[in-house]
Formats: C-alpha cells, structure tokens, sequence
C-alpha cells in the first residue's frame, strides 16, 4: 500500500519548494509564498511538521484573502490544530473562503448549517435549513463532490418555500471579489 500523502501525490510541487526563496517572498508578503509555507509546514511529514508555523503563514495569506488558505485555518481552528480549538474561528474563516467562492469552504459551511439545524444549534441569526440549502447547492454548482446528493437529501425536508428562498439566495450570490494583494 502507498504509505505517500494523497496530497503529496496529487500536487508533488509542494515537497520541492525552494526553502529560501519562498521564505523570502513570504516575509515580503507575497500571498502565494504565504500559502505555499502554509501547506508546506502542514503537509511535512515526521518533525518537519510544523502546524503552529502552518497557521501563522495561513494566517498571513488569510488576512490578504488567500480563500484556499482561509479554508484550511478554518478546518484548522475547526480541529485544534496548531491553534487552540475554536468553533466561532473556524466558522469565521470558513465563511470568508465561501464568500470568496471556494466550493470546499462552501460545502463545508453547508454541512454545518445543515447539522446545527437538525440538532436545534444557533451557529448565528442566519442558521437555518435555507442557509444550508444555498451553500451546498452553490458548492454543487461547482461540482464539489457530495455537494449535490448532501442538497438533495436536505429537500426531503423542506418545504417548497424554505426551497424557493434558498434557491433565492443561490441566485442572489455574487462572490465577493478579493482585494489585489499588497504590491512589493
């Protein structure tokens, strides 16, 4: 059996960054060094893991709104990773990614809602089925898989208005548009 990462496998570039030079451009503040430290440190594997220094440098890509980078220091604060366990954390972040678009932060933010309403949770005044709803079949309309199954599942119930103002909040959708990274 593969004992190798699935992510290793899938994006082999991330084992052969050149160290110095990325580190560099992260300190310059340049959003994709950011992000590539980020997933570097998370992806190590032994003591070269690092998640405390993962969160920093996803912090960094984070708050020059990297959605991908947002996303993992969500799932991140979501799991206690590196950073002390924080579910309204991970929530924040989670929700920047899937303003921005990011289909996995989508999915995920879906999922949440979808838990905290049949459990009778209050993530905040927009938790209900229909915030659910739009973020899984704004994930589905991206094609990120589970996405439409986890959509049509949640029709089963639902009313047909509770439907209409989710597909009215679909439609409403407009992903926020990144500012341009700082210029160096």
């Amino acid at each position: 059996m593969d004992q190798t990462s699935w992510y290793r496998r899938f994006f082999p570039r991330a084992q052969r960054l050149d160290s110095k030079a990325t580190k560099a451009k992260a300190d310059q503040g340049d959003v994709e060094a950011q992000f590539a430290l980020g997933l570097k440190y998370a992806t190590a594997e032994g003591d070269l893991q690092d998640l405390v220094q993962s969160a920093e440098w996803y912090r960094k890509a984070s708050e020059q709104n990297h959605p991908l980078a947002q996303f993992n220091l969500g799932l991140m604060y979501a799991k206690g990773e590196g950073v002390p366990q924080d579910d309204a954390e991970a929530v924040r972040w989670i929700r920047r990614a899937a303003d921005l678009g990011d289909a996995g932060a989508q999915f995920n933010l879906g999922m949440r809602y979808h838990r905290a309403s049949v459990w009778g949770q209050q993530l905040d005044t927009l938790e209900t089925k229909i915030e659910a709803y739009k973020w899984l079949q704004l994930a589905a309309s991206q094609g990120y898989k589970g996405s439409a199954e986890a959509c049509e599942r949640m029709t089963l119930g639902m009313t047909r208005e509770e439907v209409t103002k989710g597909n009215q909040g679909v439609a409403s959708f407009v992903a926020v548009k990144p500012a341009e990274p700082k210029a160096q």
